[in-house]
Parts: C-alpha cells; sequence; structure tokens
C-alpha cells in the first residue's frame, strides 16, 4: 500500500466525504482500512479529509490512458463564484508499525516532488492520526487528478453560501442541517449514474451496490487490488448492449433489471452511443428528462435522479416513497397530506421545493434525503457521533 499522500485545501463545511460519499448518490465507495475507497474517472482513489484538507491517492487506472474528452457544464450564475482554493500538495502519511517495509523509491520520489519552496505544515486526520503536509504547485499528474476531484464534487460551488441561503428561507431546513453540513451533489459519469440508478429500482442501497460491482466485474477492464478487494472500470455502453448481456445478468441476480439495462444500452448506442447520453447536459432540465424517461426502465424518480446527479440539473427534485414521507410528516401545513404518490403529486412537491430552495432546490433536498437515512438518525441527537457513524462504515468484502 502506498504511503504517500497529495492534498488540497477544502473545508469540512464545504464537503464532508463520509457523509457526501455514503448518502445513496454513488454505489461504489466503501471505507477499507481508514479511508473511503472507489473508483472515479477510470481511476482506484484513496479518499480522507482534515478539517482543512482533502486527502487522495491514486492507486492505479486503465493502461495509463488520459481521460475522454467529455461535454462540459455549462457556465451559470452561482450563488457564490468564489471557488475553493485549488492549491495542490504531496503529503507524507507517518508509516505505522505495519507499514514500515516502504520500498526504496519511495524516499525518491518524495525527494523529487520537494522544492526549495515547499512549506512543511503538522495535520491531523479525522482518526487523529498526525501527517506531514508538503505543498507545491507544478505537477502535471497531480493538476488532473485535482482537477477529476473537483469537477467530480462540483467545488466551484461555495456550499455553504447555499446552506446560509436555505436556513433562511426553510425553518425546517435550519432546524435539521446543523448536524448534516458538507453534504454536495457529486457529478457523475452519466453512463454509470445512469445504469446504477437502473439498478435501484425496489432496491435498497447495500444491494445496489452489489449489483453495481457485479456489473463491472462482468463488463469491464479490471484496474488493481487494493487491501484484497479488486476493482473494475464501469463498463462501457456498447459492453452492455451486446448479445447475450440480458441472459447472463438475470443469472448474475439482476432480476427484470437486466432487460432494463440491455435494453436502455441498446437504445443509446441506436442514438449514436455515448456522447447522445452526454449530451444531453446541454438540454435544459424539461428536455432531458424527457429524453431519459424514454429508456427502459427509467420513470421520473430515476431520470430526476440522474438529471441532478450527471447532468447538471441543479433544480431536479428525485421524489421516492422516502421523499413523500418527509413531505407527509414535514411540510404537510404548507403541501397537505396525500394517500398515494401519483404523477400529479410529483410534479407538485418538486414545484414546491423549487419554489422554497430557489436554483439548488436539488441540493437541499439531498440534504433532508441523507438526514433521514435510518444510519445516519444519531446524527440528529448526537452530533459528536458524527465521526463514529463514519467510521462504522461497512466495509467492502473481498470478491
Amino acid at each position: 500500500m502506498a504511503t504517500f499522500w497529495r492534498a488540497f485545501p477544502c473545508s469540512k463545511a464545504e464537503l464532508d466525504l463520509g457523509l457526501t460519499l455514503a448518502c445513496g448518490q454513488s454505489f461504489r465507495w466503501a471505507k477499507i482500512q481508514g479511508a473511503l475507497t472507489g473508483v472515479l474517472a477510470g481511476r482506484v482513489w484513496r479518499l480522507s479529509q482534515t478539517d482543512t484538507h482533502i486527502l487522495y491517492q491514486v492507486i492505479g487506472h486503465v493502461d495509463n490512458q488520459p481521460l475522454p474528452s467529455r461535454p462540459g457544464r455549462k457556465k451559470q450564475k452561482r450563488k457564490s463564484n468564489t471557488p475553493i482554493e485549488s492549491n495542490n500538495g504531496i503529503v507524507e502519511k507517518k508509516i505505522k508499525s505495519d507499514e514500515k517495509a516502504a520500498t526504496k523509491e519511495q524516499p525518491k520520489m518524495m525527494t523529487q516532488a520537494m522544492t526549495s519552496n515547499t512549506k512543511v505544515t503538522k495535520i491531523k486526520t479525522e482518526d487523529g492520526e498526525e501527517i506531514t503536509l508538503k505543498t507545491e504547485d507544478g505537477l502535471a499528474e497531480e493538476n488532473i487528478e485535482v482537477s477529476i476531484l473537483r469537477d467530480y464534487f462540483q467545488l466551484d460551488v461555495k456550499l455553504t453560501d447555499l446552506y446560509e441561503q436555505w436556513c433562511k428561507d426553510d425553518p425546517h431546513f435550519k432546524q435539521v442541517s446543523p448536524n448534516f453540513t458538507g453534504i454536495r451533489m457529486l457529478r457523475q459519469d452519466p453512463v454509470e449514474n445512469l445504469f446504477s440508478f437502473i439498478c435501484s429500482s425496489n432496491n435498497h442501497i447495500s444491494r445496489i451496490s452489489g449489483m453495481v460491482e457485479r456489473l463491472c466485474e462482468a463488463y469491464s477492464a479490471q484496474l488493481c487490488e487494493v487491501c484484497g478487494v479488486t476493482y473494475y472500470a464501469f463498463p462501457t455502453v456498447s459492453a452492455l448492449a451486446g448479445k447475450g448481456v440480458e441472459e447472463r445478468l438475470r443469472k448474475l441476480g439482476f432480476g427484470y433489471r437486466a432487460r432494463y439495462i440491455s435494453e436502455t444500452a441498446q437504445y443509446i448506442m441506436k442514438q449514436g452511443g455515448e456522447s447522445w447520453l452526454y449530451n444531453l447536459r446541454t438540454l435544459p432540465y424539461e428536455e432531458a428528462k424527457a429524453e431519459l424517461i424514454k429508456l427502459s426502465g427509467v420513470g421520473a424518480k430515476v431520470a430526476d435522479c440522474v438529471c441532478l446527479m450527471s447532468m447538471d440539473k441543479t433544480g431536479a427534485i428525485p421524489v421516492d416513497t422516502h421523499v413523500w414521507q418527509i413531505v407527509n410528516r414535514d411540510y404537510k401545513h404548507k403541501l397537505g397530506t396525500t394517500k398515494t404518490l401519483t404523477d400529479k403529486t410529483y410534479k407538485e412537491i418538486g414545484d414546491f421545493f423549487r419554489q422554497l430552495w430557489g436554483p439548488y432546490a436539488g441540493w437541499a433536498h439531498s440534504v433532508l434525503f441523507a438526514a433521514d437515512l435510518r444510519k445516519f438518525q444519531e446524527l440528529k441527537s448526537s452530533p459528536e457521533k458524527k465521526g463514529d457513524i463514519k467510521k462504522s462504515m461497512k466495509k467492502k468484502k473481498s470478491r
């Protein structure tokens, strides 16, 4: 296991890794040996944080190839255009007793990376481990990695400004949010986001995670092994559109979702392939959602999840029975109560929250969604348990 880390400044109020990566947006992150480990942009990452920095390692990626070109986010007005400072850093982690067998190359790597202008700072991780942070600019690969993380976590959006505004506009949000700071929307790859949420139909987070991993194992390239866990890239649409996919996925336990995955992949290929899906980012929200609903296994809720989590539609509000229950319990004085979640009710709920919270309503909705998850309930009454709950995140089993 590599012992060197890189870092860049980001406060926990702007991004809480433990809450953001465990609240049901993405299904490929798990805490392994003290770090959140997962696959992003064809790379295997280990993430941690302090009160002031995001720490990361990149373990391996597909054939060392650069990222493919993807249509970017349209420039749009933000609550705040003040970016989080993006200084790059290299971190040397203090080696524990079981990691003292460091390779001879590691000191060389650190020596080559250091310059006379290097600043040394002592900081501590969430687990209380002391780290020596050595800050330096100018490394090309490091710049790419930081750019990937900043885009994925959408760090150009000033989250604390949004929380402040939502607290002013919504007394219930003000009551709930103090123990759930730092929850922000991921900007995911649309292919992974779409097919992951097709797997989410009538499912819970742990089972969805298992399905997604089996999908990757069956139809994609192996990246590397970390702590006994083998990691794979996410499959291409063309791989999922091939012959026999539905039959194989049924054998792997996907049930009726196997047909949805196969048919959706085939439909996307007929539209021109992955570029068609990525180009939905350039459409207005209602048009992008209408195109997504044409896909097999994609209804209003899944379409809104994809719009919010990978299509840059910050006002999209996914409404499932869970969100519907939140509305009936906490907002009935404004919306009233309804016995069933009809198409009409679905739209009314989305419109209500968009009016209440503004352009980033989908982000605010996700804070309340996370706050209502069973695994986070202790945070409501005991904020100091926040760190303990994150440490107890279920580890992935060796596959």
